[in-house]
This record gives structure tokens, sequence and C-alpha cells, in this order.
């Protein structure tokens, strides 16, 4: 039973299946039954019927909820982590250390911020009225997570809309449902009324295209390609619903000459294989001035070497398998036409075979003096790959900084606070970094601009796009006849 509707879950009629395997030994872990029409029809009415309840609960009411839940998840973390792991080939100490304890401090954040839905001041801006603002929770929400971070990705989708007073319908990606569900099970066990979280598994093309259309989903919000993104876009506009997008990324990592050199080469090597660079904001075009350039590329590669891949269940393991064959043999495929277009592989580059013959692994890979305007250089790996290529000036490292049509993320390495403050104005992208790489807090905002998406996760910012902002006015006169009026009327004057 995979589908989690309305505080239970319960089995689609589909008679659709989808298989849950590990990854990195491609073991079966669970055979998940996959949602159909009827189980998204349902999903969304229980949302619906929660909603009134949920949305007039008092910020203390949700709040409590949600910190009840933070202790839940917590409680439950090596369950959550061994999940996470097994799903989607994560080291276990990835899993342990970053994936859970984020989302449960990402909710004991919501906790607090849910409690903080603040608003513009009441006040005369007009002589004869008084002004004040509700902020005003918008409706039931359709949630598609990818699955890269599968409990991180649902949480950063459930916590800002549901402590703003909405409820949600999540479709996570099919490939790693596991921990959403049982997100959402802890969730209606810490208290939040059934209904309010509803989870639905099954393919894109059918659960979410159907979740995407549903006349009676109020928001859309989507992590994902940036070619589905669009989808997404195309979708809303049927019934002009809000949406939140956070798409793809070519994050410019970008080394200049007065860099801490030794903290840019292992900025660039962790920056560029967290999660085994299955990360939008991962470092994947490192960008480096030519007078270090030599220096840097020998000591990434130094590092790379040293990197532990292995069981993801043992501790030691620094890097997993990808998330499929399809996508490892995807990523082969795009450093191997930069190999054949000229391009230098330092390190990695080769499918291994042996122990790994059966995983989705591929080992880290440093490919140098890439043509910025090739497809390893333009193009979302995805993978733990960096392409690294060099430039002469201020002005042309930070313009090839630019020449991407994604901006999520960034960072720059310099010693010189001048560069610094100008890297972090002239680099557009939602996040930039200053001599560090992919570190994030909840109080923070992460999203993107360009064809990165638009809107914000994390932080109290992201209650910017789960609430509406509505202008109540007062008379403060209790006059029948107003001066404007005879704008419209003279009554025979």
């Amino acid at each position: 039973m995979t589908q989690f509707i309305d505080g239970i879950r319960r089995t689609s009629q589909s008679g659709q299946t989808v298989d849950i395997t590990n990854p990195s030994t491609g073991e079966l872990i669970e055979r998940t039954d996959s949602a159909n029409e009827q189980d998204v029809n349902d999903a969304v009415a229980a949302a619906r019927a929660a909603f009134p309840g949920w949305s007039t609960a008092t910020p203390a009411e949700r709040s409590g909820a949600l910190y009840a839940f933070a202790q839940l998840l917590e409680a439950n973390a090596e369950e959550l982590a061994q999940l996470e792991s097994r799903q989607g080939g994560k080291p276990i100490r990835l899993a342990r250390e970053f994936d859970i304890p984020g989302t449960v401090d990402n909710t004991a954040f919501f906790a607090g911020a849910a409690r903080n839905l603040e608003g513009k001041a009441a006040g005369e801006y007009s002589a004869t009225h008084t002004s004040m603002i509700r902020r005003e929770a918008i409706g039931v929400i359709g949630s598609i997570a990818p699955w890269n971070y599968p409990l991180q990705m649902a949480a950063w989708k459930v916590l800002p809309a549901v402590a703003a007073g909405n409820t949600i319908v999540l479709k996570p990606s099919e490939l790693t449902p596991l921990t959403s569900i049982r997100f959402a099970e802890l969730a209606t066990e810490a208290g939040i009324p059934a209904g309010v979280i509803n989870v639905l598994t099954g393919p894109g093309r059918t659960v979410g295209a159907a979740l995407l259309r549903h006349p009676d989903v109020d928001m859309l919000s989507f992590t994902g390609s940036t070619g589905v993104g669009r989808t997404v876009l195309d979708a809303a506009a049927t019934t002009a619903k809000r949406v939140h997008l956070e798409l793809g990324g070519k994050a410019p990592f970008l080394v200049f000459d007065d860099a801490d050199l030794e903290a840019a080469i292992h900025g660039a090597v962790a920056g560029s294989l967290i999660n085994a660079g299955q990360d939008c904001t991962a470092a994947t075009r490192a960008i480096v001035h030519r007078s270090v350039y030599k220096e840097f590329v020998e000591g990434v590669a130094d590092l790379y070497r040293k990197v532990r891949m292995g069981r993801v269940d043992d501790p030691a393991t620094d890097l997993g398998s990808l998330v499929s064959l399809a996508h490892r043999d995807h990523v082969a495929g795009m450093v191997d036409r930069a190999r054949e277009a000229g391009s230098r592989v330092v390190t990695g580059g080769e499918i291994p075979g042996g122990d790994f013959a059966a995983g989705a692994y591929y080992p880290p890979t440093l490919v140098a003096d890439v043509d910025p305007n090739s497809e390893l250089g333009r193009d979302e790996v995805f993978g733990p790959v960096l392409a690294v290529m060099p430039f002469d000036s201020d002005d042309e490292g930070i313009a090839l900084a630019n020449d991407t049509v994604y901006g999520l993320a960034a960072s720059a390495w310099t010693r010189d606070v001048y560069r610094s403050m100008r890297a972090s104005q002239d680099i557009k992208a939602g996040a930039v970094w200053i001599n560090d790489h992919i570190s994030i807090v909840s109080e923070m905002p992460h999203g993107g601009v360009k064809q990165s998406g638009f809107g914000k996760d994390m932080s109290t910012y992201s209650f910017d796009e789960y609430t509406t902002v509505k202008h109540v006015m007062f008379d403060r006169t209790g006059t029948a006849r107003r001066d404007w009026h005879r704008t419209i009327f003279t009554e025979g004057e």
C-alpha cells in the first residue's frame, strides 16, 4: 500500500506497479503500486476537505503540530536514513549526517516560522481609511518532487505550504517514493490532521499530469528539470494556477588568481561530488584563472583519486551510485563526447567493473580544457563530473560564469573583498557563495533566476509562494456621501 491519502495508506486500483530498486546493487527493495486518476481525485478531495480546518487553526496550533513532527522525525532518524540510502544509492554517511538532520532542522524551523506570518502594519494611507494586510493560505497545493533528495525535497515542498495553512498533495519521483510516504505517516502521527498531507506514487506522465491539471488544485510547485518545468507552466495556464519552479542548474565555481587555492580545491571536490553530483547547485563548471589553472587541476585530480566508492551501507564510503543505470549511461555519454571533442579527461571517465558492475556507479571525473560552448560546458550533467576552463581577466571570468541559461547557484573564490562584492552582485544566480560552495541553512532562501525557475524554498521568504496577500480597507468617517463620489455622479448639481 503506497498511496497515502486522508491520513492512511491505501492501495491503488490501477493494477500498475513500479519496482523500487537499490541502484547501487540492482536489488529489489519494494514493489509499489501506481496511482490512477481516481487516486488523484481522492487525494485532492481529502486535501480540499482538510483545508478549512487547517487554514483556520491558530498559528500556535500549527506550530505545535510541526514541532511534534520534528521530534518524531528525529526519533525515527535511522529508519529514514536507511530508506533514503537504499532507494537512492546514497552513502549511509550522507543520509545520516546531511539528509536527515537537514530535514529535522527544516521542520523545526517551520514550526517556529508558522507563528511569524507577517504583513505590513495597519495604517492610514488614505486620510479617511485604515488599511491592513491579511496573509492567507492559498488552498490545495499540488507538488512534484525529484529523486535526488527525496526526503529533503518532500520537506521543502510540504513544510512552508502547511505551516502557512495550506493542504498538499505531493507526488515524489516514482524511483524514490519510500521516505516521502513515511514522512507523511509521521506527520499524521505527530498530530497534523488527516488530509493535510497526501502522497501519491507513480509515473509523472500519468499521476503527475493528472495532478497538474486538476481543477481543484490551487497552486503547483515543482522541482526538477527545466524541460518538465515548461510542461508545468503549460498545465498551470489552463486554470491560471500560481506556480513555483525550482529547476536545473550549471553552477559556476569561479577561482580568481588570489584565491586560497587549497580551500578552493577542497571546495571543488566537495561541491562537485555531493550526492554523486546529482544536485542542481553542485559545482559543475570550474572557471579558473590561468595563473593557477594547472595547480588547481592537479590538486582536484589528486583528491578525486582518494575518494572511496563503495557499498552504500558502509560508513567509510564517500561516493555511492547514481540513481539508475540509465542515468549513469547518460553521464558517461557526456564525458565520452567531451573526450572525443578534444577535452582532457584527467581522472575518472570510465564506467567501473568488478564489484561495481551491478550498480549504477560512476567515478569522480575531472575534465579539463573544456570548451565553454560545448555540451559539457553548457548542459547539466547531474553526475560526479567537474568541467574546468581557464580565464584571464575578472571581466572574462564573470562573463563565463553568466554564460548559461541557468541561474540557480554559483561561488567565487578570492581573498579580495572588492572582487567578492563584485562577484556577489554581478553573477546572476539565486545564491552566490563566497569561498564556499553548497552550504545551506533553513533560515535562508533557496531558488533561482533565468531558466532555473522562480520562487523560494526554505526560509520565511517561502511564505511569499504559499500565501496570498489581501488588502482590507476600513472607512473611518461613517459618512454616506464621499467627495470622490462626485466623479461618478452629482445628484443633479
